[in-house]
């Protein structure tokens, strides 16, 4: 089916997403015209989930969701070795058992990936930087984080008691799936592929492009800890989920399904 113009698109406002996807935004690749809507990743999901965008990032948790309307791309998303969500407290004697842990959302990889680890505790789902500041209150007993929250938790006198990622791969020896790029199964998926794709390719080639688009959008964030943001989740399975990357979202996906967390939908990746 031909492209619909302008393409709407709905990423976070995170570093790792308008790097990416400056390229494409800007005009800079060949691609379609797009129409972006930022918004917090649980936000994309639920958009996603309401069939509104044309082309969303969302977490790889929400895929079986979505891909009766949805294609996942094999570009453009985020996996990795050591970026996965941490559990942070305020000491590193808090027991879990029973805790209330805020989380960024009961559709996110992190939340999943929590779910997989432990069971028996309570959650409060909360926007992901209001989380660290709840835990240092003690408004909660521990908090899931994603993002750049993995470089700035001590600043908030909070210990990690576990990293979600390292649990991960030390039992299954795969990359994480944390977040995907999907686009409605009805469009020029090749086409759309390719120019995610271009975009994210001229990122990694031209890292100062994006540099002013991606501080618009960083949130006040430092500048070195932007960077460290953009180089660990921007990474070759951006370019590319390869078999590895594939793997891990099955993985994923069907652990969650033999413990009753998600619907069976591995097999339709």
């Amino acid at each position: 089916m031909a492209l619909t113009l302008p393409l709407g698109l709905a990423i976070s406002p995170c570093p790792n997403d308008t790097f990416a996807f400056s390229a494409l935004i800007h005009g800079d690749v060949p691609g379609p015209p797009v129409e972006v809507t930022f918004a917090d990743i649980d936000v994309c999901n639920s958009l996603a989930v309401a069939r509104t965008p044309d082309v969303v990032k969302v977490s790889y948790a929400a895929l079986p969701e979505l891909l009766d309307h949805y294609a996942l791309l094999p570009t453009g998303g985020a996996l990795g070795h050591g970026v996965g969500p941490l559990v942070l407290a305020r000491t590193p004697d808090t027991d879990i058992d029973g805790a209330t842990i805020a989380v960024p959302g009961e559709r996110t990889t992190a939340y999943l990936l929590l779910r997989l680890w432990r069971k028996g505790f309570q959650v409060r789902v909360m926007p992901f930087e209001q989380i660290m500041p709840a835990v240092r209150d003690g408004l909660v007993d521990a908090g899931l984080v994603i993002h750049e929250s993995r470089f700035t938790f001590p600043s908030y006198g909070l210990v990690c008691l576990q990293d979600l990622g390292e649990w991960w791969e030390d039992e299954t020896g795969l990359p994480i799936p944390l977040g995907a790029i999907v686009a409605r199964r009805s469009l020029d998926l090749q086409a759309i592929t390719g120019a995610v794709r271009a975009s994210v390719e001229h990122a990694l080639a031209h890292p100062e492009a994006s540099a002013a688009f991606v501080s618009t959008h960083a949130q006040e964030m430092d500048p070195a800890v932007c960077r460290q943001h953009i180089e660990l989740y921007v990474n070759e399975f951006s370019v590319d989920l390869g078999s590895s990357g594939l793997a891990a979202v099955r993985t994923l996906l069907t652990r969650a399904a033999d413990a009753g967390l998600v619907r069976d939908s591995a097999l339709e990746l």
